[in-house]
């Protein structure tokens, strides 16, 4: 599947920004999807992950009660609002697929190995 990221911008700590991610070339149902991202000088990093029909989700202990993934099947796209922004949040997020490695309950999907499509990522820079 073709992934493309967007929504990525400036903004300053305590707004709000929403991230999506249009799929494209395989049904996009079949997809367990993630969100990573990666700072400045650091490794990528798990942010967020999404079960087929949105059932069931999972964070970074970070981001967890500031960010929301979702999906919406009916338009191939995967979102993820990102509130109360926080200068540490500044990196490239990145979209990412994966087809049949992870189980429905998500474990394992904090790992980059279990992805096998990937977007080119959209920048998202918090100022203080």
């Amino acid at each position: 599947v073709q992934l493309q990221a967007s929504g990525g911008g400036l903004v300053q700590a305590g707004e709000s920004l929403t991230l999506s991610c249009a799929a494209s070339g395989r049904p996009f149902s079949d997809y367990i999807m993630g969100w990573f991202r990666r700072a400045p000088g650091k490794e990528r990093e798990f942010v967020a992950a999404i079960s087929w029909n949105g059932g069931t989700t999972y964070y970074e202990d970070s981001v967890k009660g500031r960010f929301t993934i979702s999906r919406d099947n009916a338009k191939d796209t995967l979102y993820l609002q990102m509130n109360s922004l926080k200068p540490d949040d500044s990196a490239v997020y990145y979209c990412a697929a994966s087809i049949a490695t992870i189980p429905p309950d998500l474990r394992g999907s904090n790992y980059e190995s279990e992805y096998d499509d990937w977007g080119p990522g959209t920048l998202v820079t918090v100022s203080s």
